[in-house]
Formats: C-alpha cells, structure tokens, sequence
C-alpha cells in the first residue's frame, strides 16, 4: 500500500517559505541529496513522526481555492494562539467565504490561513474560553 512520504509545494522563494513552514512546524532542514539539489526538504526531528515538506520553484500563482492544501492542528495549544503565532511567523489570514455556518458535531473550529507564499492551509483546534 502507498504511503505518503512527501508533500511538495510551489513556491517563488524557496527560503523563506522554509523558514515559515520550519518554524511554523518544528521542522528541520534536510542536507541536499547530491551536490546542485535546489529542493528545501524540511522533516520533523529525528525520532518525531510526520510527513516531509519540500519548496519547488513555482512561477504560478498561489490559487484561491486550491484544490489541494495542508490542514495543521493547533495540538495543545488554543487555536487563537495558534493562529496568532503562525501569523507572526509571516502567515496571513484569507478572507474565507466557505466557513460552515454550524459545525458538524464533534468538528473543532478552524481557520483559513496563507502561507508566505500565497499558498492556503487551514488550522483547527479548541477556540479560547470566551
């Protein structure tokens, strides 16, 4: 059976979607795979489980409503925070048209983000005690 080992995303600079995406998710930069290699692989600790993320070159556009995006989950922390720490990182937040008006049951909010480079992701969690 296939398993996911990489997700690759398009890019117009491949260093600082890195440094966004290594500091949004704790990853670290792997060593290039031969002399010449310009893919940016990040990838969880040793010994953290998760799935590798490379930065290609891309001339295209980020798309709006992409057909294909990462979904994050804030873990421990409130999503808010969350939120608030990502964007401080150099994330955005995208004007959604698309949030449901009532979760299914059981669903955790989530909230629509770009990254540096355009490019949609979503972050869910608990929301902040009001």
């Amino acid at each position: 059976m296939a398993v996911i080992t990489q997700v690759s995303l398009g890019v117009s600079d491949c260093e600082r979607a890195a440094r966004f995406w290594a500091a949004a998710l704790g990853y670290v930069r792997r060593p290039p795979r031969y002399p010449g290699d310009e893919w940016i692989v990040l990838a969880p600790p040793p010994g953290v489980p998760g799935t590798a993320l490379a930065m290609d070159l891309s001339e295209s556009p980020a798309e709006a409503f992409p057909r294909v995006h990462l979904d994050l989950t804030a873990g421990a922390r409130n999503l808010d925070d969350e939120v608030d720490r990502l964007v401080g990182l150099g994330a955005r937040r995208v004007d959604w048209p698309h949030y449901p008006a009532q979760l299914e049951p059981g669903a955790s909010p989530y909230v629509v983000l770009a990254d540096t480079e355009g490019n949609r992701f979503c972050v869910a969690g608990r929301p902040r005690a009001r």
